[in-house]
């Protein structure tokens, strides 16, 4: 850490994500210069497809995603607010981003065990073509996403260039 200096908070708190070698959300309104609204924050959240397909929430509209057991992806979705928006991920099977969702509730203790937090989700849109895990593999565009770099967390930040560039990749606007 640098002390005295004048860079932006932005910058410090992303230097101590870098510190504990660790890829974590830097605090609403400080991504990289940007001020950011409170429905800007991106997240990734991957669901087995054989257990919670993205096809099942659009017919549903809206689900309660809980079950997870790390503290990490816990704490990720303790951070997210009402309106952030997350791509699914199809993980195990088919391993591909696959769809938009929307933070519909924030964090609240999962009813089954109050240790751990839930948030609901609803879904904005299907990708016109899905984007594979061999495709983010391959574009250097893509290589510090937490996806690769923290791979077995099933909740993470996404950031906003990286956001953007998914999206293009999956040949999608918002």
């Amino acid at each position: 850490m640098h002390h005295g200096d004048e860079r932006s908070e932005s910058e410090k708190a992303t230097e101590l994500c870098e510190v504990a070698q660790t890829k974590c959300s830097v605090p609403r309104g400080m991504h990289h210069g940007d001020e950011r609204s409170e429905s800007e924050m991106y997240w990734l959240m991957k669901s087995e497809p054989d257990v919670y397909p993205f096809d099942r929430l659009l017919k549903e509209k809206s689900t309660a995603w809980d079950g997870v057991r790390n503290f990490e992806a816990r704490n990720n979705l303790r951070a997210m607010k009402k309106g952030d928006l997350a791509f699914f991920y199809h993980s195990n099977i088919g391993k591909e981003i696959v769809g938009i969702v929307k933070i519909a509730r924030e964090g609240y203790p999962e009813p089954k065990d109050e240790d751990w937090t839930a948030v609901d989700v609803a879904p904005v849109k299907k990708l016109a073509k899905p984007v594979t895990l061999a495709q983010i593999k391959s574009d250097k565009a893509l290589a510090d996403l937490a996806l690769l770099r923290r791979s077995r967390l099933s909740v993470v930040p996404v950031s906003d260039e990286h956001w953007k560039h998914i999206l293009a990749l999956g040949e999608t606007k918002l």
